[in-house]
Order: structure tokens, then sequence, then C-alpha cells
């Protein structure tokens, strides 16, 4: 219910009917206005003093109408704002125009602050004099706090993006000139704030990307993607390059319409000098590896080409003195032995070398067939039984009679014999254990010697090209076996891995899924 003191505002702005339907109006709008519980409405005299009190004003500023009622209505306002004056002049300015309207903090009777939203407005009685004011508040702490919220938010990311250094962070206008400027793109950039506001983003880039027009293609892709990220050269104020990471992201209202582009800059010059240097040293390894290529090939073709040409020679000189004898000497059938071997060992270098190059160049092609493991392994071991023996050693075979898979036989040969013979030529003369097994759905072959055994730090490259796993020369060797294994293997969807220490001999596994049929 309302509780007024005076006659109802509302009623003195126009002449008065006391008819039985302006007193039904009159009541349905005080009803009206006790039942609203949003909105405090009440109203003053003249003087500022409360003469009506709806429900709202008592849920939003706690007093009940008996308490307030005659209260001069600047108890309602913190006591700064009292002592300069703030409710008097607020009732002049209402009077003077008719209308004031106000937002601030307001006090509830609990002494506790709101924000409030509110409109005063004057009331004359039938002469046009002010009579009164009604006055209607709103609680907008809700959303004040929501507004105070965003505002610490923004303030608090505006200080963080002001205060990053590592990143240039600052936003263009749909020209793309600049309208802000951190920390970060001073830095990084070298202009302070001053010199560079306003100033087109164009100036950081090459003269040749301008001319190119790269940075207008830049926002245009922005633009139409919604952002762009890109590598490359830029220049700071002092004409210096810096190589850049730079994302360009377009930026809209709540509408959708443009406003600009956000755009931050990574200084990535030390990554890139680092990545050519890595590059250089990559280029240099190369470098390296081709020379120490070309002088090891060129040692081991030469090796059997010297006894090659000096066994030839001596026949051909034997020959022209005595053909009869030569013929039938025991001496020409021990040379031409000797070249024999000395022309398998050249066939066999090129041999490599042309595998290198099918590999290289994605034509390592597989024939594939049923095939016995077991069998090529001891067909292999007897070949170079001969050679381990004259080496003081032996080679001992563990196999099953028949290990069958579809491989490529040649291919597999290459494997089993890059196998033995290294484990011949770095086995110091002790015995070799080749093993030939199954297990888990797959062939198994193991190579082992109890030689001078590999670093464990040289694991990982004994694969490569032109990498032997001893680089004394005393062991010869293209550094070419193992690749060719290992890339074999692989073709065959198989692997193959070292394990070996120094001293301790080597073991090497290969393994071939046996249900694998080929093309």
């Amino acid at each position: 219910m309302s509780h007024r003191t005076q006659e109802s505002p509302a009623s003195s702005t126009v002449p008065q009917r006391d008819g039985p339907a302006e007193r039904a109006v009159a009541h349905q709008l005080r009803l009206l206005i006790d039942s609203v519980q949003d909105y405090a409405i009440f109203t003053l005299d003249p003087h500022g003093h409360i003469s009506s009190w709806n429900a709202g004003a008592e849920r939003i500023k706690g007093y009940r109408a008996e308490e307030i009622l005659g209260q001069h209505f600047s108890r309602f306002y913190p006591p700064e704002d009292v002592a300069r004056g703030k409710p008097q002049s607020g009732l002049q300015a209402a009077a003077r125009e008719g209308r004031f309207e106000d937002e601030g903090w307001r006090v509830r009777k609990d002494g506790t602050l709101f924000w409030a939203n509110v409109v005063i407005t004057a009331l004359h009685d039938e002469k046009g004099q002010v009579s009164g004011f009604g006055k209607v508040t709103r609680d907008l702490t809700t959303r004040k706090q929501a507004e105070e919220g965003l505002r610490q938010s923004e303030e608090r990311f505006r200080l963080l993006v002001e205060s990053v250094k590592d990143y240039a962070i600052f936003m263009l206008d749909l020209d793309g000139r600049v309208v802000t400027w951190n920390a970060g793109a001073e830095r990084i950039k070298g202009y302070r704030t001053e010199e560079i506001l306003g100033q087109h983003f164009s100036h950081f880039y090459p003269p040749e990307d301008v001319a190119r027009g790269k940075p207008q293609r830049e926002l245009e892709l922005a633009t139409r993607e919604g952002r762009f990220e890109d590598e490359g050269w830029r220049v700071r104020k002092d004409g210096t390059l810096f190589w850049a990471n730079v994302v360009i992201t377009a930026l809209h209202d709540e509408h959708g319409t443009p406003r600009g582009f956000a755009k931050v800059t990574r200084d990535f010059t030390s990554r890139k000098q680092a990545e050519e240097e890595r590059e250089l040293h990559r280029l240099r390894e190369a470098v390296r590896a081709r020379d120490e290529f070309l002088s090891v090939a060129s040692h081991e073709l030469k090796t059997p080409l010297t006894p090659l040409q000096l066994k030839l020679t001596g026949l051909l000189r034997l020959i022209e003195n005595n053909p009869e004898a030569a013929l039938s000497g025991a001496r020409v059938a021990r040379d031409l032995d000797v070249a024999r071997r000395q022309v398998r060992k050249l066939a066999e270098l090129i041999d490599d070398l042309l595998d290198v190059s099918r590999i290289s160049t994605g034509r390592l092609q597989l024939q594939r067939s049923p095939m016995n493991l077991s069998a090529l392994a001891r067909e292999v071991v007897a070949r170079y039984a001969p050679q381990a023996t004259q080496a003081g050693g032996r080679v001992e075979v563990e196999a099953p009679p028949a290990i069958v898979g579809t491989w490529d036989t040649r291919r597999l040969e290459q494997v089993v014999t890059n196998l033995l013979t290294n484990a011949l030529k770095y086995g110091a003369g002790k015995p070799i254990h080749v093993r030939v097994s199954t297990e888990a759905g797959e062939a198994v072959l193991t190579v082992r010697d109890e030689g001078i055994g590999i670093a464990p730090e040289h694991h990982p490259s004994i694969f490569e090209r032109f990498v032997r796993a001893v680089t004394d020369r005393h062991y010869g060797g293209l550094g070419l076996g193992l690749f060719i294994a290992q890339q074999v293997v692989e073709a065959h969807d198989g692997s193959i891995h070292v394990q070996s220490a120094l001293g301790q001999g080597a073991t090497f596994t290969v393994r071939l899924p046996l249900d694998v049929m080929g093309p």
C-alpha cells in the first residue's frame, strides 16, 4: 500500500474531476505503483521530503514506509555527495528543466551502497508551480558490477599487452595505419609510440615487398580469411632487417562490421640464424661426406685394380716371352684366379653404387617368390667359409631345415652377405654365429660376432650412406653395405637393428614378415 502526506502528485497536473470514473483510475494507478517491485517510485515535497513510498522503494532501499515518510531524500546519498550539495542540485535541475537523470552510488538503510539510475520529474499544480517531485530509482548494481568487471578485465588486458616485451602487439585501422603500440613493438621495431602512431604499417617491410604490394595483400587475405600468418624479413627503424613471424587478425564489432586489424609480430632472427647455421652445417657435412666418399671410393676401387693390372701385365709378358709354357703353367692359372677375384670385387663395388642410386631415386624393386631363408643362410656361409678359415675363425650356423617366405632371393642374399662379410671384417678372427628362427609371425636372422664392437653413440648413424662402423681405413669398405641392407629389409616391410658395445662384438638382427605376399 502507498502512503501519502499530500494529494496525489499525478492528479495535480490537470484540473481535478472527482467523479467515480476518475477516482477509479486514480485508485488503479496507486495500486500499480504500490505493487511495482523492481523500481523505487516515490514522491517528494518541494523541499525534498518524502511524501509517498512504494513496495519497490522498500525492497531497494530497505526502509519501511513508516520509517521514511517525512524524511529528507538526501539520506539516500553518500556523505560526500551530501556535502557537495548533490541532492539539492538535482531538485533544482529538475525544477528548471522539468526532468533530471543521473547515475551514481546511493545508500541503503543498512549502509551498503548500490549503483542507481535516478530520474527526478518536477510536478506542477494547476497554476504551473512546482508542487513536488516524482522520483524513480532503479538498482543497477549488477550491471555496474558487470561493467566494472569488464572494465577491469579490459584494463588488465591493456596493461598486459602494453607491458609485453617479447611480442610486438599493435592495431591497425582499416587503411593499415597504426593506432596502438606496445612496449614489445617499440623494443622489436625501434619506434616510440609518438613516432609511429598514424603511420602506415608498410614502413616495416623491405622496399621490394612494398613495391610488390605485399602489405596490402596481407590485409586483403586477413579480411577474406579472418587471419593471415607469414614469416619473412621486416625492417627496424634503423634500417636493419630481422626475421619475423607475423599474424594479422581481422577485427569486427558486434554487428560484424570491420573495424581494423590486430597484428602480432615475433622476432625469430635468432631461430632463423640457428636454422641457417644448421643448414650450413648439413651442407658442410654433405661436402665432407662426399669428399670422404670420393677418397674411400678411389682407394677401394684402386685396391683391386692394382693387383689386377700387375697380374695382367705379368701374364702378357710371360705369353710374349714363352707362349707355349705360359699357357700350360700353374702360375698362369694362379694369376688368372687372382684377376677373377679382383674383377668380381670391382663388380660388387659397382653394383653397390648402382643400388644406392636406385634407392635414392626410388627405383629399388623387389622380385618376390617363395624362398627358403635357412637354405640361403647356409649357402652364403659356405661361400665365405674359406675366408673365415683364412682369418683364423669359423662361422657357426643354427637354422631349421626350412623357413619359407615370399621374398626377393637376390636382395636377401645381399643382406646376409653384407652382414656376414662385416662380421668377418670386424670379428678379429673369433667365431661368428648365424642363426635363423621364427618368432611372432616373423622370420628372424641374427649375425653375431665377438670382435671389436661399435660404440653406442655410433649406432644411429651406421645405417646411413657412406658411414662405416669403424672409421679406420685399415678395415676398408665404402660404408654402403648396412645402408643397402636396411633399405632392402624395410622394402620387405621388415626391420634391422644392432646391439653392440666397444670390445664386446656386435649382433645384427633382421626381422621379416612371414605372411606378407608382395606383388
